[in-house]
């Protein structure tokens, strides 16, 4: 999968609007701010479509779960639209999982959001460069098995009851 999106986001991760690294959650496929929102927003950027557009089609394919993760740096955002950066990095989330689900129709079922705010940074907040580094979105790509997927934690018995329970 790696090799896959190093392909297809060449352009990308050459102009450092994306990042790909491996953790010990997947492989993380970070979305800079700076092409994708403007500083305090949470709708996308027409020029991001592309970027996920690669990401979707790489992920279509494939049985994986997503994790959608929204991240800030740690200056308190203060506009009418987001009381916190809770806020903004659940709203930026959001707005990637609806892109991906509702035009790139990835199963809704394989994804989810988090938004972390400031509490995972990947650089110091102390300068422009670290502050930019944690203004991003990340796309956690987790591999399942039959053993984690959704279905594989409901019983037998719960599959067969009546809906409304028994």
């Amino acid at each position: 999968m790696r090799k896959e999106l190093e392909s297809v986001l060449g352009k990308e991760l050459k102009e450092h609007h994306v990042e790909l690294r491996m953790t010990p959650g997947g492989l993380v496929v970070s979305l800079r701010e700076i092409g994708f929102f403007n500083s305090g927003e949470a709708t996308l950027l027409p020029q991001a479509e592309p970027t996920l557009a690669h990401v979707a089609s790489a992920l279509a394919a494939r049985n994986f779960e997503v994790r959608v993760e929204g991240h800030t740096d740690d200056v308190p955002i203060h506009n009418s639209i987001y009381r916190s950066n809770w806020d903004l990095s659940t709203a930026r989330a959001t707005e990637v999982v609806n892109m991906l689900v509702g035009k790139y129709n990835l199963n809704p079922e394989r994804i989810s959001v988090a938004g972390y705010a400031q509490y995972h940074p990947i650089a110091s907040n102390d300068t422009e460069e670290g502050r930019q580094k944690n203004r991003r979105i990340d796309l956690v790509i987790v591999s399942t098995t039959p053993a984690s997927s959704p279905d594989s934690a409901v019983s037998d018995e719960a599959k067969a009851a009546p809906p409304g329970g028994r």
